[in-house]
């Protein structure tokens, strides 16, 4: 819905799903409405509060439409303004996924919903509850004056007895908009990192359809409308890159990427050359090389076996060209990956040590990393650690005075944990991937025998 005779802002039904903690289901309740919304011929646009991607693959499956983040530290304000605006100009609805409870976080979901108006619409599990739901919603609702709770949906409820008794327990003006009752075929699979990916879960679309099915009659009365304004995007120099041909893993192991960081490497004149290292796919002719993070301890033993594509990322390496590794990435650069049973995969060998997967979160937080050409931000999520000779060139800053990550510089290797958001300087970004280095780095060996550094 546009409003024409504003210029600068655009109009649009829109509605942030929240709730007071994580696992409440508002990913299920999230992807349901995308669905449901969309077998009904709206067009559907859908974002997701703060760093992720497992969620939004299933999200962009719900809706037909990519995901983005929004997140004010990472993408920043402008350029969620901007997201939001040119979505309000293409869609019938918008729905923004918060993350962890409504007001965990700095930045947190409900300074998302404040800055850009949007009503919210709580998902509580109600499953071990009867009139305490009340309180929850009355407590949400009144925790800070500058958000408004519009809606609640009670999740795996009981029954209707049960869904009667949480219906009574809300206040106005937060309005019942229904209940869902329990069932594990709506629930979707996690693993350490989050919920499976999209294309993982077989009967997907399936789930998603019976999903919108369950949902109470309730959400069929669109939320109110929100103006956006229009906010214009960053100059762009679409020869930055021309002519820079950049391989890009990409496959089940390789799957974390945001789309927008594809969009940016396209914008500066970039030429995408995707290759699959799981199918043993050696690299494209390329000039520089970015292998995004993913899953290597999932296919670590597959990745080992595979020859062509370490012989090719090696040589590529030592003929100086750009190579950004990120979380995975990186972890497929070392040695070899130690998996939590003990057992040993080798890697492709460009850095010295190993990584060590672990059975407890070992790094979270949003992260600032500072290139030749500027700062980078972005964000680290891992399970695992190096360990390595190599000393890091420098470390990553968390805006929250959280955990910061090594960054390690090893000829023309940029490695780290952290997932970078090339938006927030694209031309730091197109300067590391344009950058050529003039002394080649000697390949580590490639024989069977490794590993070939001593670990500390």
């Amino acid at each position: 819905m546009i409003d024409d005779t504003t210029p600068d802002a655009a109009q649009c039904p829109a509605l942030m799903v929240a709730a007071p903690a994580s696992g409440q289901g508002k990913t299920t309740v999230t992807a349901a409405l995308a669905r449901r919304y969309r077998n009904v011929g709206l067009r559907v646009r859908v974002f997701k509060c703060g760093p992720d991607f497992l969620d939004p693959m299933i999200l962009e499956q719900a809706s037909g439409h990519p995901v983005h983040p929004l997140d004010l530290f990472m993408v920043g304000e402008a350029e969620c303004r901007r997201l939001l605006h040119e979505a309000a100009r293409a869609a019938d609805i918008i729905l923004v996924e918060g993350v962890m409870g409504l007001f965990d976080g700095d930045p947190s979901s409900a300074d998302i919903a404040a800055r850009f108006g949007l009503p919210v619409l709580a998902v509580i599990d109600g499953s071990a509850m009867a009139q305490t739901f009340g309180a929850i919603v009355h407590g949400l609702a009144k925790y800070r004056d500058d958000i408004r709770i519009d809606a609640v949906i009670a999740n795996r409820v009981a029954g209707a007895r049960h869904a009667e008794m949480l219906r009574n327990s809300v206040r106005g003006p937060v309005r019942w908009m229904g209940a869902i009752e329990r069932s594990s075929g709506l629930e979707l699979s996690s693993r350490h990192l989050g919920l499976l990916m999209a294309e993982e879960i077989a009967d997907l679309d399936h789930r998603l359809d019976t999903a919108a099915a369950a949902l109470p009659t309730g959400v069929d009365t669109l939320p109110p409308a929100v103006a956006f304004t229009a906010c214009p995007q960053s100059a762009v120099d679409g020869t930055a890159l021309s002519g820079v041909r950049i391989g890009i893993a990409r496959d089940a192991c390789f799957a974390f990427l945001y789309p927008d960081n594809l969009a940016v490497l396209r914008e500066w004149g970039a030429d995408l050359r995707f290759f699959s290292p799981l199918a043993d796919e050696g690299l494209p002719d390329c000039d520089a090389l970015w292998l995004p993070g993913g899953y290597p301890e999932l296919h670590a033993t597959t990745l080992a076996a595979n020859g062509n594509w370490q012989r090719d990322l090696r040589r590529h390496h030592a003929q100086g060209k750009p190579v950004l590794a990120e979380c995975g990435g990186m972890m497929v650069c070392m040695q070899s990956l130690q998996l939590v049973d003990g057992s040993n995969a080798s890697m492709a060998n460009l850095m010295p040590g190993r990584t060590i997967m672990q059975e407890r979160l070992a790094g979270l937080g949003l992260q600032v990393v500072g290139l030749p050409d500027g700062p980078v931000r972005g964000h680290a999520f891992h399970y695992s650690r190096v360990e390595t000779t190599l000393p890091p060139s420098a470390r990553s800053r968390n805006p929250n005075g959280g955990r910061s990550e090594a960054v390690y510089e090893h000829g023309s290797l940029l490695a780290s944990y952290v997932h970078l958001y090339f938006r927030s300087n694209p031309k730091a970004i197109a300067a590391w991937f344009s950058a050529q280095q003039e002394v080649e780095v000697a390949e580590h060996s490639t024989s069977t025998d490794r590993p070939t550094f001593e670990l500390p």
